[in-house]
């Protein structure tokens, strides 16, 4: 431990710290743009600055370590007045569209702004030329919002291990970005997202397509059908003032039926159907010599990876479309003859966590007799808006059920949005297809949590099932690797592109940092998962009545000729 002062209180801390920890930990909130702890500790947006007894300069408190005998002051004339300045200049070079940014009521240098009194800029310098890059079908790039402070580089490279992003160019030609400028359409990108949610600015956004939506419920013509993915009940709260990890699913659906949507479904319908799927594939798999390990492919992210990255392992991944590609198949098919609608005139929305399902709605294989699986994919952030702008009370809302027919869902549709749910919920099936019984031990603890690569061997009917869970693509093509050199031998793999899973989506509510720094996002939202799982009467996916209804009426069985054309496809090489 060590002893220091900071603003004449005595304190003590561990010796690894740095001074902005012992600051936070004295109850003095430093600002910071750029920090983030073990990831991006580089001081360079200078607005951490403290005043330390006997040093000439002012220091970046983020990146100086505590001493003994330190004394420091975080509120000095001298350390007030240079953080402004650097504030000021940082928005000189910023461009201050804030009225119409998609982050001008959650803006980090906005907020900063305004808690440090700025009303006009004693600064007037030469701007960077701008790049906008809007040709993805998820994210914007716009360079001239940018503040280099250099959180989605660190993020990419360290965090997902893609490496994609970074800084080019000198002095007021900076700028962040794919190298020469390419088009993040024309790298490989895997659109998770995870740089957006740490962007403290308007400079990294998702595309936008609530318009589109808005459109639709419009359009007297067409027959608009909404979905919501597991993930979003444990986060859209935040966008309304609830504390994360705050489970909101009854308000959703009756948000999104005042929203004008002619019918509510929920994703998870999807979920309990996708392990009937994937169960199966993975039974044939093991039981007829199959390629193993089989891997999940629920996460278009992780998809999108290994078409790049490891094209040795594309034989092995599920052939299952993800849960909400699968919904947006049978909402064109089956449910549209159940009602009586033209599928032409239907037009199916996904609000997803994830900015990477944009992506994935759009890629080729995913639609059937010219029509498309999913027409439109908004994220929580822009379902949240689009309540806002319908002047809905979120909060005073009361709790409503999702519609019929493919309304309904199990706890294990439900965990899907956490890592290892998956995982779980397969085990819940194939455990009781393989041994012909309703077994009471469904909860799996050994594949749930946040650890990198967890592992299991699962006992039973006489089998030794080995099994992985993976969260973040690093991570991902670590393990791969360790497969590839025979040093892990599996029957089944997890993965999922974002570390945590889809609670933790490139498509969720953005937090602060100095609020990430201190709670685990991906650990209190995953908890809402697993505490609706634990309400649910049912608890798995083959005891979903309105999955056998759907086999019995229209699929026949898992992964017959029918379900595989509908609900399954192929994936390809992509190169660099």
């Amino acid at each position: 431990m060590v002893k220091l002062t900071i603003n004449n209180t005595p304190v003590e801390v561990p010796k690894s710290y740095s001074v902005l920890e012992a600051c936070r930990e004295a109850g003095f909130d430093v600002p910071t743009l750029c920090f983030m702890k073990e990831i991006n500790e580089v001081g360079a947006c200078r607005v951490c600055l403290v005043e330390i007894e006997g040093e000439k300069r002012l220091e970046a408190s983020c990146v100086t370590p505590v001493k003994d005998g330190m004394v420091v002051k975080t509120n000095t004339k001298r350390v007030r007045d240079r953080v402004r300045t650097n504030v000021e200049l940082l928005l000189e070079n910023h461009n201050r569209e804030c009225t119409t940014c998609p982050r001008s009521r959650n803006c980090e240098l906005l907020n900063l702004a305004e808690t440090l009194g700025i009303e006009e800029l004693q600064f007037q310098g030469a701007k960077r030329e701008r790049y906008y890059d809007d040709f993805s079908h998820s994210i914007v790039r716009d360079s001239s919002k940018c503040i280099l402070c250099g959180k989605c580089v660190s993020t990419c490279k360290k965090v997902q291990g893609i490496g994609i992003l970074g800084f080019q160019n000198r002095g007021y030609n900076s700028n962040v970005g794919p190298a020469f400028q390419a088009k993040m359409s024309d790298t490989d990108c895997v659109f998770c997202g995870q740089c957006v949610n740490v962007c403290p600015v308007g400079a990294l956004t998702e595309k936008q397509d609530m318009h589109r939506v808005w459109d639709a419920i419009e359009d007297p013509e067409k027959y608009v059908v909404v979905q919501t993915a597991p993930a979003v009940r444990a986060a859209l709260g935040e966008e309304f003032g609830n504390e994360i990890g705050t489970r909101t699913t009854g308000k959703m659906a009756a948000a999104l039926r005042r929203l004008g949507f002619n019918n509510v479904f929920d994703t998870n319908f999807a979920a309990d159907l996708t392990i009937m799927e994937e169960g199966h594939e993975l039974l044939h798999r093991i039981q007829n010599n199959g390629v193993l390990p089989m891997i999940t492919s629920c996460s278009p992210g992780w998809i999108r990876y290994c078409e790049f990255n490891h094209h040795d392992f594309l034989p092995n991944l599920s052939s299952c479309k993800s849960p909400h590609q699968m919904f947006g198949a049978l909402v064109k098919t089956y449910y549209a003859d159940k009602i009586k609608v033209d599928p032409k005139k239907m037009f199916v929305v996904s609000v997803m966590p994830c900015i990477s399902k944009k992506t994935e709605a759009a890629r080729p294989e995913m639609e059937q007799e010219h029509l498309r699986d999913v027409d439109a994919v908004i994220t929580t952030r822009e379902l949240a808006k689009m309540i806002k702008q319908a002047g809905i009370n979120f909060n005073h809302l009361p709790d409503e059920s999702f519609d019929k027919i493919m309304g309904e869902y199990t706890g294990a549709g439900v965990i899907f949005g956490a890592t290892g749910g998956v995982m779980e919920a397969a085990i819940r099936t194939v455990a009781d297809v393989l041994t012909g019984e309703d077994l009471e031990t469904i909860e799996y603890h050994a594949v749930r949590g946040t650890d990198d690569i967890k592992e299991a061997t699962i006992h039973v009917a006489g089998l030794d099932i080995n099994v992985a869970v993976v969260h973040g693509t690093k991570p991902a093509g670590q393990l791969l690797e360790l497969v590839r050199k025979g040093e892990k031998n599996y029957h089944f793999i997890e993965v999922m592109g974002c570390p945590g899973g889809c609670v933790n989506g490139g498509g969720q509510p953005q937090v602060p940092q100095k609020i990430r720094d201190t709670v685990d996002l991906k650990v209190e939202r995953a908890k809402a998962l697993y505490e609706e799982d634990q309400l649910m009467t049912l608890r798995k996916s083959h005891k979903n009545e309105e999955v056998k209804k759907l086999y019995d009426e229209f699929l026949g069985k898992p992964n017959s000729h029918k379900a595989h054309h509908l609900l399954h496809t192929h994936y390809t090489k992509r190169f660099k």
